[in-house]
């Protein structure tokens, strides 16, 4: 399956996946977490400021690649939204952290992979990242390429392949993961301070999907009793 994605996709994507694991209490997300989840501060390259409509778009984009859509099951009277990543791709843990990342934050080298996907997945070493990186380049299509090395720099960065980064990358189709990819520094980006910001903006998102289940249910009490 060749899936071509929009950066507003790119992103709708990213942010489901990162949410299913880092706040699973509020996952399946409504359109406003999603588009709160789409537009936060930390953990995001670049900041974005998305309306409902734009989003709403990637959603529909999305679905018809079978990526993402409505949940299933979900009990609600607010529509929530689930990516379905796994039953097209069948990821492990590693590939699905991995991907998210570079879906949400753009190019980086594997130090930088290791420290921002500790949230969503635990690498022991950055030699198991350089292997996952490896697997995801050999899928066919490939989802990861290298980029070419920047002057003055040792690292080498890799991109995801799912949305338009794939005409720029100017990879071939055997570019390979070194098998000794030099120690980087892994940031992480203050992993306990985006923890807790992601999990007032989720408490936030929550809360607001409350209010809009409570103007539902008044709206539907209003109905009853004008027709009564």
């Amino acid at each position: 399956m060749d899936i071509r994605l929009t950066e507003v996709e790119a992103r709708v994507l990213g942010s489901l996946i990162e949410k299913e694991t880092t706040t699973p209490d509020y996952y399946p997300l409504s359109l406003n977490a999603l588009v709160n989840a789409c537009n936060q501060k930390n953990n995001r390259e670049p900041v974005m400021n998305l309306g409902e409509d734009a989003v709403r778009d990637a959603l529909n984009g999305l679905q018809s690649q079978r990526l993402a859509g409505p949940a299933r099951g979900a009990d609600s009277r607010v529509t929530k939204y689930e990516h379905r990543a796994q039953e097209v791709f069948n990821f492990t843990r590693g590939e699905t952290a991995i991907l998210c990342v570079l879906l949400l934050r753009g190019p980086q080298t594997p130090g930088e992979l290791r420290g921002r996907t500790e949230r969503i997945y635990r690498f022991a070493e950055l030699e198991d990242v350089a292997g996952v990186l490896q697997k995801l380049m050999q899928r066919e299509p490939a989802l990861v390429a290298a980029l070419p090395r920047q002057p003055g720099t040792k690292e080498i960065r890799y991109v995801e392949l799912l949305s338009g980064s794939r005409a720029n990358t100017g990879h071939e189709s055997d570019t390979q993961v070194e098998s000794h990819v030099p120690e980087t520094e892994g940031d992480g980006g203050y992993p306990d301070l985006a923890d807790r910001l992601e999990k007032v903006e989720a408490e936030v998102a929550r809360l607001r999907e409350q209010v809009e289940q409570m103007r539902a249910d008044l709206e539907a009490l209003r109905m009853r009793e004008g027709g009564a």
